[in-house]
């Protein structure tokens, strides 16, 4: 196995390494290299830098050193830092869905001419879940209160009311939990500057005080993002079924290629329709037309609403560099390598940022304007032109490698295939072939890439050792290029490696879906803010069986965590009742208190637990054998049920 083989299982990925060295450029996977060893204080979680005494670092045998200059323990150390990564998930992707209820606000009041409310009937299905009157109103006056609505829930700074996005989406039994718990919030701001207070250096050094605080912050997440989705279905339209094509090989050598990377649709959204109206210019510039490609959310938002195909994710960025035709990569936020300026130095390519709180030293800046957004995205698309024109074709090497991809499979498109079997209840349509044993369950795959393993790999194995075992499988983020780009996002990947019962279940899905391409074996959902439309099936299975969602066979998995969000999304998981899996060992295993409770005590209380299993075959079992004991369960008080039925 070559060097690039063991740095990453995708294989359009091996030439532009191999082209990265010989430039002499050091990639991610060589920064990542030259970490190693890495600091075993800080992978176990016991560096404490919160304040500047330090940094502390334990010793547990050291007397003296066995506790920080503070005095905090082990366990406190690694709580803190847990919980406040916990907290900058939240405000990320929090601060994402205040972005966009702003916009839904100015669209509302008539200030914005580019954006519209696109999907009225979404527009309609949240302000009658959150109770926000909708008989006899203008469009745009429901839209103002629901933006409002969306804007209250991180301003709020009293104890009540609670979080409106939390109370109306999940079961009464998870409400009832969180409010018991005291972890349910009323502000997402005030939750979240309060969690920051209570791990001030001198202040709360409880870790299970710590880790219900962080959990109250990991519920703000849910929140966040909830409402973040929501609006973008509102404003931009909810995903229906798309077909395109994924990895280096959607990038076209005769084209002006324009990347959209990040994880906010509001001017991504606007390249789109630029380019639309642009193609005459690419054309007189010399090139074939305007082709658009993704890269992380921001690529799966456009994929899922526009049919935009993705070149790659989030560890294999600067690839889509190193083909020498990408003329312009536009970024917003979150998850956007530094690394690519310089890199672009190298080629003709132009980085644009984008946000205030997104700047890259030596790159192009355009302020989004959403006042003036669509004129916005036409100058960032005629920069990609001009540099069109500077392109070096000698110097263009694209891996011919890509992959049919079908995608764009929000809630509502899944329950329109549902429907199509079962009119009258479409959610019946998996929670029967669960009950019948044909599939075991669902499992939710989210999450990033992280170097520390072979890149894409973990993701790809377990899905296929899930697949196999008959588990219905839907995806968010990262991990859902990683599977766009294996070409698992497909029908074919169904022949290859669903088991028999999951092929038949898609088989039957297949014949009343009214598609012109065959189903997949991965059912794509949308980006990591997207997450929310899992939870909203997951919910709909739990009531729909008559049980809380701590009962459901249904698991998250985050194979390749990396990021802050993903410690949030995966902590909220656990709070809602849901096994998660990691397959990255995070930094708790310095304080076994810590360790024993997210991952054993944390099911007494919610239902929920975490797994932290690096290998993939050994997550898949535990995953499996997870999804078989609560299926049981649910056989055995069903037939409970009904014995004491027949006795009565």
């Amino acid at each position: 196995m070559s060097d690039f083989e063991k740095y990453t299982i995708d294989i359009a990925a091996h030439p532009m390494l191999e082209r990265a060295k010989e430039l002499g450029f050091l990639t991610t996977f060589d920064r990542a290299k030259a970490q190693e060893p890495r600091c075993n204080f800080g992978n176990t979680g016991i560096c404490c830098r919160i304040c500047i005494q330090g940094p502390c670092r334990i010793l547990p045998k050291k007397p003296g050193a066995n506790k920080g200059i503070c005095g905090a323990a082990d366990y406190t150390i690694v709580a803190r830092n847990t919980v406040r990564l916990i907290a900058g998930g939240a405000a990320a992707h929090s601060d994402h869905g205040r972005h966009i209820a702003e916009t839904l606000l100015h669209v509302a009041e008539g200030k914005l001419k580019d954006y519209r409310v696109t999907d009225v009937d979404k527009l309609m299905t949240v302000a009658q879940k959150i109770g926000v009157a909708t008989e006899g109103r203008d469009v745009n006056a429901i839209a103002r209160d629901v933006a409002q609505a969306a804007l209250d829930e991180f301003g709020r700074v009293s104890e009540y009311p609670k979080l409106t996005w939390i109370t109306n989406t999940v079961t009464e039994g998870r409400l009832k939990k969180f409010n018991e718990t005291t972890i349910m919030p009323s502000g997402i701001n005030l939750s979240l500057a309060g969690l920051l207070h209570q791990t001030h250096v001198g202040n709360d050094a409880d870790p299970i005080n710590l880790i219900f605080t962080g959990l109250k912050a990991a519920l703000c997440d849910y929140d966040g993002m909830h409402l973040a989705t929501d609006l973008s279905d509102i404003l931009f339209g909810t995903g229906v079924p798309v077909v395109t094509e994924a990895n280096l090989g959607s990038i076209k050598a005769d084209k002006v290629n324009i990347a959209l990377h990040g994880h906010n649709p509001l001017l991504s959204q606007m390249v789109v329709a630029a380019a639309k109206e642009m193609q005459a210019e690419a054309k007189a510039a010399g090139a074939a037309g305007i082709n658009l490609v993704g890269i992380c959310c921001t690529g799966n938002e456009v994929l899922m609403r526009e049919g935009v195909a993705i070149a790659t994710n989030f560890a294999t960025q600067e690839l889509a560099i190193l083909t020498g035709a990408m003329d312009a990569m536009v970024v917003d936020v979150q998850c956007i390598m530094p690394s690519l300026r310089s890199l672009a130095e190298c080629f003709h390519t132009k980085i644009v940022t984008t946000m205030p709180i997104m700047k890259i030293p030596g790159s192009y800046h355009y302020a989004f304007d959403e006042y003036n957004a669509l004129d916005s995205a036409k100058n960032i698309i005629r920069l990609a032109i001009n540099a069109y024109k500077e392109r070096d074709a000698s110097r263009v090497s694209i891996p011919q490698i890509k992959h049919t991809v079908v995608a764009g499979f929000s809630l509502e498109s899944l329950m329109s295939i549902f429907k199509n079997i079962n009119p009258d209840n479409p959610i019946r349509v998996i929670t029967d072939a669960i009950k019948a044993g044909e599939i075991k369950g669902v499992a939710l795959f989210a999450g990033c890439n992280n170097l520390k393993g072979q890149h894409d790999n973990n993701h790809t194995e377990i899905a296929k050792g899930l697949a196999r075992n008959d588990v219905f499988l839907v995806a968010t983020g990262c991990a859902a290029q990683a599977f766009a780009k294996e070409g698992l996002l497909n029908g074919e990947g169904v022949a290859k490696y669903a088991g028999e019962g999951l092929k038949k279940f898609i088989g039957r899905l297949n014949e009343k879906s009214g598609l012109t391409a065959d189903l997949p074996l991965i059912f794509h959902m949308g980006s990591c803010v997207d997450n929310s439309r899992s939870n909203d099936f997951q919910t709909m299975i739990a009531n729909e069986m008559g049980v809380d969602v701590s009962d459901i066979p249904y698991v998250a998995t985050a194979p390749e965590a990396m990021s802050e969000k993903s410690v949030a999304i995966g902590s909220y998981h656990v709070a809602m009742g849901t096994p998660t899996h990691v397959g990255v060992i995070p930094p708790l295993t310095g304080s076994s208190l810590v360790h024993e409770v997210v991952t054993k005590i944390a099911e007494d209380v919610f239902g929920g637990f975490f797994i932290f299993e690096a290998d993939p075959h050994k997550a898949v079992n535990r995953l499996v054998e997870v999804l078989e004991e609560r299926t049981w369960k649910l056989a055995m008080r069903a037939k409970a049920a009904q014995a004491l039925a027949e006795q009565q």
